[in-house]
């Protein structure tokens, strides 16, 4: 299934898409396939963060959870080969969200190939620029896997206009100029910026950073085609407590979340 495809029936459901970041192999590997699939109860797309040691845009939700990981010794592989072993798949598509030094080191043909193996319909690269993307497109793109960019409200129209010309899927709208993290209320200028956005592209628009809230969802749920949630529902999610403690409290925070977006 195509990012552009959950947007879609989202959009045919009357709602934007919930997108839900979690990071690859948390708290554990063990854990991790009862939380993702708890999640895709709720989510039309799921984003899993592929952990890196010095991280562009997560805020600090996220790093501790990349740093839980990357203590315990999980790599790439091993996230990969946790999604291609889940036991029963997940009906949604899913995003890898990560670092160009990954993928470099990894080889790009080789993690695009591994990426589609794994069921894996996007990528998310924040310190790609869109300039120098061309050779990891034509591989990507072979492969069947779009790849997202990321554009800020401190973007320029030509950049807007440059990004809109090689996005796959579609365009994540950074809410703020910082890093990921749950806060406590939207930029009051969001709206003005999505319809910047729109003059560009008639690719979706998924807007994250920030976003934490019931009421935060309805609100970017009115202006934009999708709702990004990371660093909030990673609170959720305490390696401390047990299985079962976990998937509640999951199910606790989405369930608001979803019904916020209406629709289906």
């Amino acid at each position: 299934m195509r990012l552009s495809d959950a947007f879609s029936a989202a959009s045919d459901s009357g709602r934007a898409a919930l997108v839900l970041y979690i990071t690859g192999c948390y708290p554990d590997k063990e854990s991790f396939p009862g939380i993702l699939a708890t999640a895709a109860e709720y989510a039309d797309i799921i984003e899993i963060g592929i952990p890196f040691s010095d991280p562009l845009a997560d805020g600090p939700v996220i790093q501790k959870a990349s740093e839980h990981v990357l203590a315990a010794g999980i790599t790439t592989d091993d996230i990969l080969d946790a999604l291609g072993a889940l036991p029963t798949p997940l009906g949604k598509p899913m995003a890898a969200m990560g670092y160009w030094n990954t993928v470099f080191h990894y080889g790009m043909e080789a993690y695009a190939t591994r990426c589609a193996e794994v069921g894996i319909s996007g990528v998310i690269l924040p310190d790609l620029p869109p300039e120098e993307a061309d050779e990891w497109l034509e591989i990507a793109d072979a492969k069947g896997i779009d790849t997202v960019f990321l554009v800020a409200p401190t973007s320029s129209d030509e950049r807007l206009q440059l990004v809109a010309g090689k996005a796959r899927g579609f365009v994540y709208c950074v809410s703020v100029t910082g890093v990921t993290g749950a806060r406590t209320d939207l930029p009051p200028e969001l709206g003005e910026f999505v319809e910047r956005v729109r003059k560009f592209t008639d690719k979706p628009l998924a807007v994250g950073f920030g976003v934490s809230t019931p009421e935060h969802a309805t609100s970017v749920g009115q202006m934009a085609d999708g709702v990004v949630i990371g660093s909030a529902l990673l609170r959720a999610i305490d390696p401390a407590a047990t299985q079962e403690q976990r998937l509640a409290s999951v199910r606790k925070y989405l369930e608001p979340i979803r019904k916020a977006l209406k629709g289906d």
